[in-house]
Parts: C-alpha cells; structure tokens; sequence
C-alpha cells in the first residue's frame, strides 16, 4: 500500500520532533484511510480543493480589491505563508505535508475587506468572533455543503493557533501556542510573509519608499525584500540548531526588528487615511447587510444557500457575511441599496 510506504518514509527520514502522518490524534468523526495519501496530505488536499480556498483569490490583504495584477490577495498571502513555513521544516526535518496543511488552511475564516471586515463582525456577532476561530469554523462546520472537511486534529490545531495580530509572536501562555513544531512554524511564517510583503505592496502603491523602512531594521534585516525575508528565515534556523526540545523563534534581536517594522506598518500603511479611509466604507456595508438580512430573514434564506440554514439565523448570518469576497458583498450591496437601471432592448 503506498500509504503504507510513504508513513514509513516519514519514520525513517524525519527528525525526533516531526509529527508523523501515522500518529495523528485522529479525525472528529473517523473514516478510513486513504490507501494512497497519509493523513497531513490528504489534509491539504481536502483544503486546496474546498471553496473557500479559492474565495481568498478574491479577498484583501492589505490594499482594498487592488485593480493591479501584482498586488497581493488573501491568496497569495497564504501561497507565501506556506513558501516560507515549507522551506523552514525541509530544512529542520519537519513534516512538510503537514506544514503546508496547517499554512493552506490558516485565514479560509478571513472575512471580506480584510481585518476592517473582522472588526466589524466581532461588534456585531452574538457570539465572539475571530478570524482563526472562523477558520476552524469553516473547515469543520461550513464546507462540502454544511459536512465539513473532516481534518486532523493537528491541522485544526494548528489553523486555530495560527494567529497573534498585535500580540506576542511566541506567547508566554504555551496553551496559545500550536501542539506541533509544524504549527508553530507557520505562526512564525505568517509575521514573516506578510510584513515583507505588505511593505511591498505599500511601496508599489507609492505609500511609503525604500528610505523610509526604519534604518535599524534595514541595517539589521536587509534593504530589499528577499533579503529581509532570508534574514529571519536564517535566524530561525540558527535558533533551532542543535536546540533539544526544538526551538522555534527568533533571537532577540531578529524579533526586535521584526516587531519594529510592524508597528511601522501599523503607522504608515495600515492606519493612514488613504488606507483605512475604504476600510470605513466598507465596513458600512458589512454593518448594513448584517441588518437589511436580520430584518428580512426570508431574503436572508433566498439569497444563502442551505449551508447557511442553521440556527440562531444571527449566527448564520454572520456565517454567510464572513465567507464573502469583496467583490461579492460589493455587488450584494448594490443589488439591495441601490436603484438598478432598466434594461430594455
């Protein structure tokens, strides 16, 4: 059996702190195995094939639907997650099917017009909400038509613990942390991939220039964007070495610039009026979809599918708007507010 096989490959060849296929935790409801994929790859599978995968093509990063082909989309983001994390555990002898697993499946729960779009939903829904939770939410609850994806423990775990936004990258509570080196390799990827490249895309925007990156990271971590990301990619690596239980971080010093170029980003990109001003008028219209189907219920049922008929509607609402693609609560938006010119031919 190539499962069989490919299970035993990981025993022999993976490092003492890998996670290997053949001793997952199991599934939420057990089924049998595929005889050809372990379970991690099955795992990723699952999720490349889901929908709500390919929704991320179509959901923002950091610029509001950017007309540009080079901009970056919750898509791409997750591609350069997965990048980054994948080349980190080849190089500690790490489970790479489950890293790009955990990587692939870490923001499905992202909702539209990016964190502006989370804000907004964690005022209004009944319950809490959060984009890693939503995430999980997704792949146990919400996809294949309300069945669910049916993943490993590890991967759920990972894609639930994937996340600090301003908080600390390694917390000090070890329960916040990923149970898999896997997993806390793509938490640390994350940062990574998206202070790089958002600085990127702010500088293609014409938002900020090369000179104005904090001198003491460039010094530190590189002038240009490849060279930042091989910095902390490196510096992670020389942390782990030799390092028993394995250690995933990065040096004082690493980290001190890393948290320094967000905080600048935070300052000069993600706060900025230009920026944050569409993030305002779009959070109106996540706010105001929210009511017109809270109100009008039975809209609510015509316009959602079945996936979206459980109960309480407040939640499922709630559901429904954080699936969404900007271009489609765009149009929503428009088809419900707003007058529609007569077509005669």
């Amino acid at each position: 059996m190539i499962r069989k096989m490919l299970e035993d490959r990981e025993r022999n060849f993976l490092s003492p702190f890998a996670k290997l296929s053949s001793q997952s935790r199991g599934r939420m409801v057990a089924e049998e195995e595929c005889s050809i994929r372990p379970a991690f790859q099955h795992d990723r599978d699952r999720i490349i094939h889901s929908k709500a995968f390919r929704r991320l093509k179509h959901k923002t990063q950091v610029l509001l639907s950017p007309i540009g082909d080079h901009y970056r989309t919750r898509l791409t983001h997750t591609l350069e997650v997965s990048q980054i994390a994948r080349t980190l555990a080849k190089a500690l002898g790490l489970n790479e099917d489950l890293t790009e697993a955990i990587a692939l499946g870490h923001d499905l729960g992202h909702t539209p017009f990016g964190h502006a779009g989370e804000e907004i939903l964690k005022e209004i829904c009944p319950e809490k909400f959060h984009h890693a939770e939503q995430s999980l939410r997704v792949v146990d609850f919400l996809e294949k038509e309300g069945k669910g994806l049916n993943l490993t423990f590890e991967v759920r775990d990972g894609i639930l613990k994937h996340s600090k936004g301003k908080g600390d990258v390694i917390p000090e509570d070890p329960g916040d942390m990923p149970s898999t080196y896997e997993g806390k390799l793509v938490r640390i990827a994350d940062i990574i991939a998206y202070i790089n490249h958002d600085i990127d895309d702010a500088m293609r925007a014409g938002l900020i220039l090369p000179r104005d990156i904090p001198r003491g990271c460039a010094a530190r971590l590189g002038e240009s964007h490849g060279q930042r990301i091989d910095s902390m990619v490196r510096d992670i690596l020389e942390q782990a070495q030799g390092s028993d239980p394995l250690n995933i971080g990065l040096s004082e010093e690493v980290m001190e610039a890393t948290l320094k170029l967000r905080d600048f980003l935070y300052e000069r990109v993600y706060d900025l009026p230009e920026v944050h001003g569409d993030f305002i008028k779009s959070a109106k219209i996540i706010r105001e979809l929210y009511a017109y189907f809270l109100e009008k219920k039975d809209e609510f049922r015509k316009e959602a599918s079945e996936v979206f008929s459980h109960e309480p509607v407040e939640r499922a609402i709630v559901d429904f708007i954080a699936g969404m693609t900007d271009r489609y609560a765009f149009k929503l938006y428009e088809k419900i507010f707003l007058p529609q010119p007569w077509l005669i031919i």
